[in-house]
């Protein structure tokens, strides 16, 4: 996620720059054909491509605020998991006497999360958090981040039987549980249910279609001016429509996407101190991206 507003503005620039030299291109090679050649198919009338435009423009602001409602809602899950991970902490080392094994392997489960939304390799963070009789239960498993949710119900199960805890307190810790599982499942939704083609697809589509026939509709008032006047209008559709397509897909693997190394970090760090473990270093901001 870019967290530095200039860097920010840099990075949208440089990604939307090829698109602004393929505009000018064709808006210069319009006029030529216009101003020199003068072609006369080309003398469209104005009014109707503006409100094509106009309407297009609507279009992906609906699109785009459906994008960002995914990603906000991917953001707000991982606060979930976050608040219940520590929750699930100091329930352990309040009740149940501070099993550290719980506790780590509580920490490897965002780690292994981000691993499974991201299609990413945690397993560095992984292997040095989660007990190893743990990881050899769930070697092989599609869905490890709930395979770690089960050995822990295992654990709170034993460790509860063993002191004689109150049942109440028992299923107290397990609701925990059940709310990590109710925002994994949350998380996962979102990632494999991707927006509909009419959302990520047509956008995308009729944007191009109109800034290949804006210069012709804009050619006749801006004369030489229209590779300025067209290719401003046409990159402002084009960094729309990638607005919408960036943040439709909160956790895959680009500048735009949620901080889920930098989320997972935060909650390794809680979970291990509460332990008295020592944590890593919180992950640097890189270019003015936090990853």
């Amino acid at each position: 996620m870019i967290v530095n507003k200039r860097i920010g503005l840099l990075v949208l620039m440089r990604e939307s720059m090829g698109a602004l030299v393929l505009l000018a291109a064709w808006d210069f090679a319009v006029v030529v054909l216009y101003q020199l050649f003068h072609q006369e198919w080309m003398e469209i009338p104005g009014l109707p491509l503006s409100l094509i435009g106009s309407a297009i423009a609507l279009f992906m602001n609906v699109r785009n605020n459906s994008a960002y409602a995914r990603w906000w809602e991917g953001r707000t899950l991982w606060g979930a998991v976050t608040n219940n991970s520590r929750s699930f902490g100091r329930q352990v080392v309040t009740i149940l006497g501070g099993r550290k094994d719980l506790v780590r392997a509580m920490a490897a489960y965002p780690h292994a999360l981000r691993q499974a939304l991201g299609e990413i390799d945690a397993s560095e963070d992984i292997a040095r958090l989660l007990p190893p009789e743990m990881a050899q239960r769930i070697h092989g498993w599609v869905n490890q981040p709930n395979g770690i949710l089960l050995e822990l119900g295992r654990g709170v199960t034993e460790e509860s039987t063993r002191l004689g805890i109150d049942g109440a307190l028992h299923g107290q810790i397990d609701r925990i549980l059940s709310d990590l599982a109710n925002a994994q499942g949350g998380l996962e939704r979102i990632r494999k249910t991707p927006l509909p083609i009419q959302y990520s697809a047509v956008p995308r589509v009729l944007a191009n279609v109109f800034c290949i026939v804006l210069p012709i509709s804009a050619v006749q008032t801006l004369g030489w001016l229209t590779p300025l006047g067209s290719s401003l209008v046409g990159v402002l559709f084009v960094v729309l429509d990638k607005m919408g397509g960036d943040l439709q897909e909160p956790f895959r693997a680009s500048p735009h996407a949620l901080p889920m190394a930098t989320m997972a970090r935060g909650i390794e760090t809680d979970l291990l101190q509460s332990i008295g473990d020592a944590p890593l270093p919180p992950i640097p901001v890189k270019n003015g991206i936090q990853l």
